[in-house]
């Protein structure tokens, strides 16, 4: 098993402790007048998000978690699943709604997402950063309604609502940020 040592450690780093991976999130090194450096770190655990606070001084051994990261084209939704495909072998991977979460309104064919594997099981994905999609329901903006940052609700093709400003029109192609998933910009006119 590959180990890290306490000098290693730092923000955002992968460690597993007890069986499970967790990444840190803050990190502080403090050397005391007396007595031995100290490494405290705040952690997240990536498969439950739990949160934990662990103190390591320099002659601990911190073991590295098996993670692998792979980047895959999102294929299709077969009914039950969403399923990627790796596109040097082709290897299908099968990925379920409830772990994607309101990312499966964002997922459009062929696009490449990065996934994090932990043995072989998939914890992390992450999609383009931004996505292009066709405005199907909004109502029409009131003319000389231009008060600074009014929104209203529009949907896209898939049934997503966001919120555009009021001169954004059924029709109009949106650019939208998956991470939020919130309105960006406006990329073209209907």
């Amino acid at each position: 098993m590959a180990m890290f040592n306490a000098s290693d450690l730092k923000k955002g780093l992968k460690i597993q402790i007890d069986g499970a991976p967790w990444i840190i999130t803050e990190f502080d090194f403090c050397k005391p007048g007396k007595g031995t450096a100290l490494y405290r770190c705040r952690m997240k655990n990536l498969i439950n998000g739990a949160g934990m606070e662990k103190t390591y001084r320099p002659t601990d051994k911190i073991e590295k978690p098996d993670l692998e990261e792979r980047e895959l084209h999102y294929s299709y939704y077969d009914g039950n699943s969403y399923v990627f495909s790796d596109p040097n072998t082709f290897e299908e991977m099968t990925v379920s709604a409830e772990f994607l979460g309101k990312q499966t309104y964002f997922l459009m064919e062929d696009d490449l997402c990065k996934f994090v594997l932990y043995n072989g099981e998939p914890i992390e994905i992450t999609l383009p950063t931004f996505i292009e999609k066709e405005i199907v329901d909004t109502e029409p903006g009131a003319r000389g309604d231009t008060a600074t940052n009014v929104l209203k609700p529009a949907k896209i093709d898939n049934g997503y609502e966001i919120q555009v400003p009021l001169f954004i029109n059924i029709g109009d192609i949106v650019k939208i940020d998956t991470r939020t998933g919130d309105y960006s910009e406006r990329v073209s006119k209907a």
